[in-house]
């Protein structure tokens, strides 16, 4: 399977100014893949630790941070003779060792001419205690499930996002069916790697739910095993109620889902500890359409969504067929699931800020206010070809200069306030 963020890594290793990097991403989205991948792409040679199963190394930075020293340490344990350049070092479960994010300092600042790349399901977390962290020595890269158009790669339909990347609406709309029937498939697949290795396998869609399953139960491990012992309740509390909190009709987070009489003071800290781990992402309400959007952040009202579209089915126990043929019964959390979907391709733009709009009546929503540079971009999702966007009209006519979007399963549609885009366009869209 191909990543899109390899790219990324190219551009690092070019760099004159290249620091020893961070790759944060929740726990199997793929991570110890990419790393190695880029390591058999672009070097002679890799050294690869990973710590968590690594005894003899756990003790690599508890002495110094002698860098001979730890580079000769690393050489008798992987058999690797690193030289500059031509060897990728990559630090697994960093966070698993003490000082060992600390310790990135020490090659940035003593050997920056050895390449060294560390990871860890949980680094988000280890980040915020014990060790000082090395400010303004790493650099930082963050690795989401795989969108729409590398699940698309993944299964071996390269030409549709060839088409989709061109714009030629007219030929895409010709192409629609086999487009919304394989946007049906990654609704249930999602982008967790190991679930679309199954499906391109086999298509096995019960194997596909199985691993998801076990993907879910390990982050439930999680919980007990790395948060603090009196959050471990809320956590789970907070983690089970996206799917709930997702198919309300105003899908602003509520406390009260949570647990009936909560308060913010009583889950803040649970909502933290998932943004850390990477196993949810929180999007704060805007209060105005006005340039800088940050400047207009309202941190008190905010939605959740979990990180990758397939768990949020299996967490929810959507039925296959659901998906992928339609039930009437499944109509109304189909409006969830959709920006779920939205929402797990936005983040995979590293130029796009993501907020949500509400009147402070709460009459009236705009599903995702986007700023990209100097640009506001207010969206609208449809689950199906419902055209009627009152709040998205009303929205653009009160903010002059604005031009809306519409996502839904319509095909191509441009008018003098809004553009209809199909779903399964988002990248593409959003891409230029």
């Amino acid at each position: 399977m191909r990543r899109n963020a390899i790219e990324e890594l190219y551009k690092w290793k070019a760099s004159p100014d290249r620091k020893p990097l961070i790759m944060q991403g929740a726990r199997q989205v793929g991570k110890t893949w990419l790393m190695k991948e880029f390591a058999r792409e672009a070097y002679r040679q890799c050294a690869y630790v990973n710590f968590e199963d690594n005894e003899v190394l756990r003790q690599l930075f508890e002495h110094d941070f002698d860098i001979q020293r730890i580079i000769t340490s690393i050489q008798w344990a992987t058999g690797v003779d690193i030289t500059p350049g031509d060897t990728l070092i990559i630090l697994d479960e960093i966070q698993e060792v003490p000082r060992g994010i600390t310790a990135l300092k020490y090659f940035q600042e003593k050997a920056p001419e050895y390449h060294v790349m560390a990871a860890g399901s949980l680094l988000g977390i280890a980040m915020h205690k014990k060790d000082s962290f090395p400010v303004g020595k790493v650099d930082f890269m963050y690795l989401y499930p795989m969108s729409f158009f590398e699940f698309l790669e993944a299964v071996g339909e390269h030409r549709m996002v060839q088409l989709l990347m061109s714009r030629n609406w007219q030929m895409i709309t010709m192409f629609r069916s086999k487009y919304e029937e394989r946007l049906r498939q990654y609704y249930f697949v999602g982008g967790m790697p190991a679930a679309v290795s199954a499906f391109v396998t086999d298509g096995n869609l019960e194997r596909v739910r199985a691993l998801q399953n076990g993907i879910l139960e390990s982050y439930e491990r999680d919980f007990s095993k790395h948060a603090p012992a009196i959050e471990v309740p809320r956590i789970r509390m907070v983690w089970h109620s996206v799917p709930a909190q997702l198919a309300k009709e105003n899908r602003k987070f509520i406390y009260g889902v949570v647990r009936e009489g909560a308060r913010a003071k009583d889950f803040e800290l649970a909502i933290e500890w998932l943004c850390d781990a990477g196993l949810i992402y929180k999007v704060n309400r805007c209060k105005k359409g006005l340039l800088p959007l940050a400047a207009y952040e309202d941190f008190s009202a905010f939605k959740i969504f979990m990180s990758d579209i397939g768990l949020m089915g299996a967490m929810s126990k959507l039925p296959i067929q659901s998906v992928l043929t339609g039930n009437s019964l499944y109509s109304d959390f189909k409006g969830a699931l959709t920006e779920q979907y939205v929402m797990q391709q936005l983040k995979t733009n590293k130029q796009l800020a993501v907020y949500y709009w509400s009147a402070d009546s709460s009459r009236g929503e705009i599903d995702f206010l986007l700023q990209r540079d100097s640009d506001i971009i207010p969206v609208e999702v449809k689950a199906e070809e419902n055209l009627q966007a009152k709040s998205l009209r009303s929205f653009v006519e009160r903010n002059q200069g604005l031009h809306g979007m519409r996502l839904s399963m319509s095909p191509y549609r441009e008018q003098d306030w809004m553009t209809n885009y199909p779903l399964y366009a988002v990248e593409a869209v959003l891409a230029v």
